[in-house]
């Protein structure tokens, strides 16, 4: 299968991309490098040491002897985008290509502009592109578990039946995003939708969950082929977060009461998700909607679990309660529906003590490339 993936030098993407092309697909990648240009901006960096687009696909070709083609282009750049999908003729698109932080969103006007804009009109150049060069591709979209927020009833997989007056229809589940980037992510999905319904374009939009880890099988082969690992409050997702505070000393930093509950999943479940969706696409018209994630703990949970783990390898840490810099319940239901992706063959990786502590070990190795202004929240929401 030709696969193209947007946004193939990030966090998600460059797995990915090394992920589909080790099982014999076709592969380009798509990027312009804004994550690299954000951690600059506010600087930040990758806790591991990532090598440049260039040298990780040469590194890839040396070890494997497979090709991985790339395009150096901002999506929003129609034109640009056009001319890369007409030459590569994708028959699946994997979509991470957006600014992927809810804090960085909410910092001024300008970065919740930017964001939306980034965001929201990448996606709807590609749904145009689409439409026009490749309407048979499939589309897989990474979304957020994030846009539903944390409504007082379980979250279904992105549709509802509802009864009303005493009619009845399957509409899209509600929306309450936490942040412009999160409403980003809800604009998207409804131009998606609306793609679907009336150009007649196939898409599955992965509403993912906090994804966690540091290595995949692919980036283990070499340290060339590390993808990128951010602690910083901007990128850093909170066990990637916890992990390199316990492993350098610093308190570990728990918003509020830690009571708030999110899904999560490990990185490697993530190839496993995408892969499950890629080659089982959906059918014309038609827009599913996969909740993507393996099990749910409270912050302070989270915190708890790297905690001990870092006890066991030798790190002491504290967990500090800080007041909250976010919009969001304290206390609150969550019981979200992962069905579909467990119909298709999804085997959980949960999160384990080895995991953790494999993951402390990894930090461990990068400890000197730590940015300590990096770590203490500065954003806030209000």
């Amino acid at each position: 299968m030709r696969i193209m993936v947007l946004g193939g030098d990030g966090y998600l993407g460059w797995p990915t991309a090394m992920h589909f092309s080790s099982r014999g697909h076709e592969v380009a990648v798509v990027d312009d490098f804004t994550r690299r240009r954000c951690h600059l901006q506010q600087g930040s960096d990758s806790l591991t040491p990532i090598a440049a687009l260039p040298d990780r696909i040469d590194a890839w070709h040396d070890l494997t002897a497979s090709t991985i083609e790339s395009f150096v282009l901002d999506i929003c750049d129609y034109p640009a985008l056009e001319r890369a999908i007409a030459a590569f003729r994708p028959e699946a698109i994997i979509h991470y290509g957006e600014i992927p932080s809810a804090p960085w969103s909410m910092i001024d006007r300008d970065h919740a502009v930017g964001t939306q804009v980034n965001n929201v009109v990448g996606t709807l150049n590609l749904l145009w592109a689409m439409k026009d060069i490749v309407p048979d591709a499939h589309l897989v979209k990474l979304g957020t578990m994030g846009e539903y927020g944390t409504p007082n009833i379980d979250i279904e997989e992105g549709y509802i039946t509802i009864e009303h007056k005493g009619r009845t229809d399957t509409l899209p589940f509600p929306k309450l995003p936490g942040s412009f980037y999160h409403l980003s992510k809800v604009h998207d999905s409804h131009n998606i939708h609306f793609a679907c319904r009336v150009w007649g374009l196939r898409a599955t939009d992965l509403n993912q969950g906090v994804v966690y880890g540091i290595h995949t099988p692919e980036t283990e082969i070499d340290e060339r082929l590390l993808t990128r690992f951010d602690y910083d409050e901007s990128f850093g997702t909170a066990l990637n977060r916890f992990c390199v505070q316990a492993v350098i000393g610093h308190p570990l930093t728990v918003y509020g009461q830690g009571t708030q509950r999110r899904a999560f999943l490990n990185i490697r479940d993530t190839l496993q998700c995408v892969e499950l969706a890629t080659l089982n696409p959906a059918d014309a018209g038609e827009m599913r909607v996969f909740n993507q994630f393996t099990e749910s703990f409270s912050v302070a949970e989270l915190a708890t679990t790297v905690q001990e783990a870092a006890h066991r390898v030798g790190y002491e840490c504290d967990i500090a309660y800080l007041t909250n810099p976010r919009f969001e319940k304290e206390e609150h239901h969550y019981r979200p529906v992962n069905d579909n992706l467990l119909g298709l063959g999804l085997t959980p990786t949960f999160l384990s003590d080895d995991l953790v502590e494999s993951t402390l070990h990894a930090v461990e190795r990068y400890k000197d490339r730590v940015t300590l202004r990096s770590i203490d929240p500065r954003i806030t929401w209000k």
